[in-house]
């Protein structure tokens, strides 16, 4: 039976003393997928993405699913990724999509390519007086600043006109400054996600109360949404401007402008948690696709 190692970290395999309070989402992607590859003869192992080379010997493929530690570890997760294929285990995403994907700078090439975006500006070391100028350039009354590397909120800042930055303060790192959306409150965030750049499921993440976060690590909570065809094509036009054909999976996380339309917020294709709830269908789709990589 082919060996598919579904690549975690410390924070989310199953005992581990330092556990995220978001690892449950693991387990239920765990849940739905391994059914759904054992009926097509598939064994999924889950297994830490810096174990020992050797423990991925006879693995036919290995597929990103919760190494939610590697944004601090950017170059080091892709040398892995990169050392599995160059040993002979296919990597799904592969890691010619991550090292496009890890950095969001990705989104500046998805504008140019048509995709509908977020207003952005683009520092390296951003401080309080970039803050200002944002929120001048925006005419917002907030904007939220993001580590150019990073992942599911963490390193985030929220700044207003009423609640700037001290003094002196610095981003310390590469990061995006957008303006605060309303919608992210009033509306929230919709993911559309596709697996071999097919439709497969959607839904709408709303913050906790008193919060514009949408991660359940922040108390967000997810409710079903189903796109109208404008909207699923705006999701459709982000792969479309992709540089290279539709990844086995793909997580397209959008949110409302003011104008009332719909603009890209991430691509997420390296780890993004697909929402199994959402969509029952997901594993035995994953399943397929992984079966076709594998002939």
């Amino acid at each position: 039976m082919p060996c598919i190692a579904y690549l975690a970290c410390a924070e989310t395999l199953p005992g581990s003393p330092t556990r995220r309070a978001d690892a449950f989402e693991h387990d239920a992607m765990v849940a739905a997928l391994r059914p759904a590859f054992a009926a097509r003869g598939l064994e999924l192992i889950e297994i830490d993405w810096r174990a020992p080379l050797d423990a991925f010997d006879g693995m036919a493929l290995a597929l990103i699913g919760t190494p939610w530690d590697y944004q601090d570890h950017p170059a080091e997760f892709l040398a892995r990724l990169e050392a599995l294929e160059a040993g002979g285990v296919r990597v799904a995403n592969p890691p010619e999509v991550v090292r496009w994907n890890y950095d969001k700078r990705y989104l500046r090439e998805l504008a140019e390519h048509g995709a509908p975006t977020v207003p952005t500006l683009w520092l390296d070391d951003p401080g309080r007086q970039d803050v200002l100028a944002a929120l001048d350039r925006f005419a917002a009354d907030s904007v939220v600043v993001k580590r150019q590397i990073g992942a599911g909120a963490l390193g985030q800042h929220r700044f207003g006109r009423d609640d700037l930055p001290q003094e002196g303060w610095r981003m310390g790192q590469a990061a995006m400054i957008q303006p605060f959306l309303p919608a992210i409150v009033s509306e929230g965030e919709v993911s559309l996600i596709f697996i071999e750049g097919e439709f497969s499921h959607a839904l709408r993440k709303r913050a906790a109360e008193g919060d514009y976060r949408i991660q359940s690590l922040f108390g967000g909570r997810e409710e079903d949404f189903v796109p109208s065809p404008a909207e699923l094509a705006r999701a459709e036009a982000v792969l479309a401007a992709l540089p290279f054909p539709a990844p086995l999976y793909a997580r397209i996380d959008m949110v409302r402008l003011p104008s009332g339309a719909l603009a890209v917020m991430e691509a997420e294709l390296i780890e993004p948690y697909l929402y199994p709830d959402h969509g029952p269908e997901l594993g035995e789709r994953l399943a397929a696709g992984v079966a076709a990589r594998l002939g």
